[in-house]
């Protein structure tokens, strides 16, 4: 079929450039929302979020074969399985939301993880505390309508400062360095007591940083990292902490590099990188430790400038918001999720009470047998509801048909063993219970404070 001659329908004109927009229009918002940008909310983008929510639901307090979760996570995430594998590794060796078993690679030295069916993992302590409540997350249907999925997770914590994001969309790049994770947690308070706030990056390749020109993490700021170089002896530098960013293996190379155009004097060069970087370079005779430390920083990768780029999805659209910001926006909404789940809780609480105060009344006072000569179940229902109708004022809500339904429903066995002086306890403990919920509701910044130190 020959294009340049094809003739359309009139209702199928179309330009070819108004095609081109729209399709790459479309294409660009689909890359920055569900691809490369995280969210504000959880701080994490569409493919974390898939994988841990799959994760949550194979979870059974054993580690699962990374492919097993690469598979469950392709019901919810239409991509291919190398790419959701890559994720998993990138959230295992941050070692926080995930429990690795097995070679996950090593960050320092560059070194990939085994190949996704050799490799295990299951979800932390942490993540299970801190990520997921079903109560109080907002469901989606999947891709193919036949599950549902988070919209975004509830996360009750600053997940994306601590973890830092990378991602590069279509005219839009993102970048959020790490910070440390207690230091989150004391900005955290720091932010519920409305004190300053002066939040910098920590790096888990270590390393010395200036961070006078940060900007708070937007646009045109910058951070310099330095290697951590030691003297060992005469004639012997030792790293141990490398530029965040770059591997042994490639600061090595940079460093050779350097050194075959006369920019650094060095005899030899050798890594023995284990768990902690540890590069050895040997020195010529006669050169200076202190100036070949300076052409490190001034010619190799042992100094690198890093630029930051904090970018997040807020109400369906990227936004460039300030670090500090966003520790702001993640302290509020924590404390948000913990006040509903402690109306959720003073809920759950009340009800339980009610039933509780019911059955009691119940069996107590012998209202089963008010119904023994009924014969319908309109009938039934009847006799129980004018049966309690004197006790009703005792209780915190009205009873209901559903409720008359649930007595019903007790066993003969229940009625005959019923002890009353346990049903007091037990409701004794309800009262208690929601008098300390209700409490905490009250005292909602003080409760999400003592939240965070118990997370320290």
């Amino acid at each position: 079929m020959d294009l340049r001659t094809m003739t359309l329908e009139p209702d199928q004109h179309a330009s070819l450039g108004g095609m081109y927009s729209d399709y790459f229009l479309d294409y660009a918002s689909y890359v920055i929302l569900e691809r490369a940008v995280p969210h504000l909310n959880d701080g994490l983008k569409p493919v974390q979020r898939r994988i841990l929510h799959a994760m949550e639901e194979l979870d059974d307090g054993r580690y699962n074969k990374v492919a097993g979760i690469v598979g469950n996570t392709m019901n919810y995430h239409p991509h291919g399985d190398q790419s959701i594998g890559a994720a998993i590794v990138q959230l295992g060796q941050k070692d926080l939301l995930i429990d690795t078993q097995g070679n996950w690679g090593n960050t320092l030295t560059g070194d990939g993880a085994a190949a996704p069916r050799y490799i295990e993992a299951r979800l932390t302590k942490f993540a299970l505390d801190v990520v997921f409540n079903p109560k109080t997350t907002r469901w989606l249907p999947s891709y193919d309508g036949r599950r549902k999925e988070p919209d975004t997770l509830p996360v009750k914590f600053p997940l994306l400062l601590a973890q830092g994001v990378e991602g590069i969309a279509v005219g839009l790049a993102c970048k959020v360095l790490p910070h440390n994770f207690n230091e989150l947690i004391e900005a955290s308070i720091a932010v519920l007591r409305n004190e300053p706030v002066n939040l910098l990056p920590d790096f888990p390749t270590g390393g010395i940083m200036d961070a006078s020109e940060y900007r708070d993490g937007l646009r045109g700021g910058k951070v310099r990292v330095r290697a951590r170089i030691a003297t060992d002896k005469k004639g012997l530098l030792r790293i141990t902490e490398i530029p965040f960013g770059t591997t042994t293996g490639a600061l090595m190379d940079s460093i050779v590099a350097a050194a075959d155009k006369g920019k650094i004097k060095i005899a030899r060069i050798e890594d023995n990188t284990a768990a902690d970087a540890d590069i050895l370079v040997h020195l010529p005779a006669g050169a200076d430790p202190e100036t070949t430390r300076d052409a490190l920083f001034a010619f190799s990768d042992c100094e690198l400038t890093i630029s930051p780029n904090s970018c997040v999805i807020v109400d369906g659209k990227p936004q460039f918001m300030a670090v500090s910001d966003i520790l702001r926006r993640a302290t509020h909404n924590t404390r948000e999720l913990l006040k509903l789940e402690l109306e959720i809780k003073l809920g759950e609480l009340g009800e339980k009470w009610h039933f509780s105060s019911l059955e009691k009344i119940f069996i107590e006072n012998r209202i089963y047998r008010d119904i023994e000569e009924c014969e319908t179940w309109e009938a039934v229902i009847k006799a129980i509801d004018s049966g309690l109708k004197p006790f009703k004022k005792l209780l915190k809500r009205e009873v209901t048909e559903d409720d008359i339904v649930r007595l019903t429903e007790i066993k003969i066995k229940r009625i005959s063993k019923f002890d009353s002086f346990k049903a007091d306890e037990e409701i004794k403990g309800l009262e208690k219970a929601m008098a300390e919920t209700d409490k905490n509701l009250r005292n909602l910044t003080k409760f999400t404070i003592k939240w965070y130190e118990e997370l320290g």
